[in-house]
This record gives C-alpha cells, structure tokens and sequence, in this order.
C-alpha cells in the first residue's frame, strides 16, 4: 500500500517531518512525503471559508497545488491520503480525487469549527489526536454526530528529531540540569494567566519560550504585571533547553479538552518531569501519579514544582517510566504503522 501524507511545515520541521514520515516505510506500506506548505501562505487558508474563497477565485497557488498533487496520485499509484494540520484541500475537488482520503485532526476544539468540521464530509477516515472534546461529549461522538464516516484514536506521537535516540535514559536522568523548569509553545492569551504567576514564583530559574511577537510580549507584560520578556528560540533549540530542565509543565489552551500535543511526548523523551494538566484525560496517554503528573491550576502547579524539586527519587522515578512508555508506544514510525493498519481495515 502507497501512502502519501500531505502536510505544511517550514525550515527544520519540514525536513525532519519529511525524512521521518519516509523512514517509516516497511515491507507492507510505503509513505510518501507531501509538504503542501510552499504552493500557498497558510494564512490564507486558516479557515474553511477563506479556502472557499481562494477556490472560488481559482486561486493560482491552490490550483498548482492541485495539479501537482493530483499528478503525484497517478503517477505513483497512491491508495491513500492523509491531510495533517490546515488542510488545504478544498471538498468540491477532493470528490473525484480517485483515493482513500484520510484527515488527521491536529488542533482539537480550538480549530473545529475553523477547519476540521467543515471538511469531514470529504474524507473517509478521520484520525484524531485526543478523546477529549467538550463538557458535552468526547471526540469520538461529536465526529460522529457532524458526520464523520468513520474515525479512531491516533495519538501525535514522537520524531526522533526532537530528542536524542542513542541517550539511554540512566544517561538522561543523571545529566547536569541547571534549569529548574521550563515552557516552550505557542503564547495564546489563554496560557498566560498560568504562566505568569509560575514565572512570578520561580523568576529565573523559569526558562519561558515560545512562539510568540511584539505584541503579544506587551499584552503578556502589561496584563500579567510584568512577568518577564518571552524570547522565541528555534526548534534546533529545544532538546539542548531539555536536557538542562528538571521539570517541564505542559499548558494547553483549554485545559483538558485539548490535551495531547507534542510537548507531551517531547518532555518524556528528554528525561524531563513532566506536570501537565488534562485531568482524567491523561491517562489516555500516561500514568497519572507514575509517568506524569496532574494539576488544576497555578497554585497547584506551583507547590508540586516546588515539591518535585526537593524530592529527586521521585521525580527520577516517574522521568524512568514516562521515558520507557514513551520509547515504546508514541513514536513515530510504529504510529505510522498503526494508521496504515486503520487505513487498511477502514478501506476493508
């Protein structure tokens, strides 16, 4: 089975996406790497209405895209296709593309409505990221109830550019780490009440980074009462920055209803604590209380740093089991075996 996976990447995550989502290849299936991310600014098509626009308009960008890809699907016999994170597909065309459509749901609730529901009734397997959905009802039912063919769990997982496969984790625990705690992600309004008052408790021994701007560095500091400047670093920077951290926490943008992402996994690797929150949803991916642990808001956070800080045995023993699940469930060549296998019984 051919499988070509279209995504939209830049710099260093666009090669090593590129390279790992290749590398995956075995004797049953062969993936195919598609960066769909140079033919067109993803801006333009963040929502699922301004992608209607630019097909309306026959936007020269997207009908490249089109043409090209749609030749790649002759050319090399695809069965399938998987849509990973803003997808640039518009559903009209889609339709008489002659494969298997696959759309992996990335985001969560944040980008639902944006541009995963708009889409769902293009595709014929939805693969996504985390149970959680709403106080309503899980990711599995609301698919469902917008209509979704059929779906499964596939979590993000773990490139191995991100941390250092060759690093036993006895090596990992007992490196020299002089960073207290650490963040590294995307600064959204809904993260900073949280991590300024961490930033506040523990001053400089708090490395703070992320994808972030100008304004959004005003809007931290004149709301939050001057916590500190955030500096953005590039992805080369992270597993240096990791492997110098004790602790890392993990903040999503709606608490547990979006838990899951990448850091989650990131942290793990890199033999870093890990405190997250996500409530009963973290189970799905980790032990609670044995290869994470939980919160429920800033103070909590902050006592259990403080806590994990002084008692080292129990933090090297939940970093040792999170590094362990984590090296033999969530990487990701064996995930890209899983959603082959899904693809596979989806289509039988």
């Amino acid at each position: 089975m051919k499988i070509l996976y279209s995504f939209n990447k830049r710099g260093e995550e666009a090669a090593f996406w590129q390279r790992e989502i290749e590398a995956a290849s075995g004797n049953d299936v062969e993936f195919i790497g598609f960066n769909h991310d140079p033919y067109l600014d993803v801006n333009l098509y963040l929502r699922a209405q301004r992608l209607d626009d630019l097909y309306f308009r026959c936007e020269p960008g997207l009908k490249r895209l089109y043409r090209e890809l749609a030749d790649r699907v002759s050319a090399q016999r695809i069965d399938a296709i998987v849509v990973d994170n803003c997808p640039p597909y518009h559903p009209d065309w889609l339709r008489d593309l002659p494969v298997f459509k696959v759309l992996r749901i990335a985001d969560g609730p944040m980008a639902a409505y944006d541009r995963d529901f708009a889409y769902i009734h293009a595709y014929d397997l939805i693969l996504y990221h985390s149970p959680a959905y709403s106080r309503d009802m899980g990711m599995r039912e609301k698919l469902a109830y917008v209509g979704a063919k059929q779906s499964a769990f596939l979590p993000l997982g773990l490139f191995d550019a991100t941390f250092v496969p060759e690093l036993p984790i006895e090596q990992l625990v007992c490196m020299p780490r002089d960073i207290d705690v650490t963040f590294v992600g995307a600064m959204h309004p809904g993260k900073m009440p949280l991590l300024a008052q961490v930033k506040k408790a523990f001053g400089r021994r708090f490395a703070l980074h992320g994808l972030t701007s100008l304004k959004k560095n005003i809007y931290f500091n004149l709301n939050h009462g001057f916590p500190g400047w955030v500096v953005p670093i590039p992805q080369s920077a992270y597993v240096p920055l990791y492997q110098r951290t004790r602790i890392g926490i993990n903040v999503h943008n709606r608490g547990k209803f979006t838990v899951g992402n990448y850091r989650m996994f990131e942290l793990a690797a890199n033999g870093v604590m890990q405190l997250s929150d996500g409530d009963e949803f973290l189970n799905t991916f980790f032990r609670e209380g044995d290869e994470i642990v939980g919160y429920s808001n800033a103070d909590d956070l902050i006592g259990k740093i403080r806590h994990y800080l002084a008692n080292d045995e129990e933090r090297f023993r939940i970093i040792r089991n999170a590094h362990e699940r984590v090296m033999s469930e969530y990487r990701i060549r064996p995930l890209l075996h899983s959603a082959a296998k899904m693809i596979r019984e989806a289509i039988g």
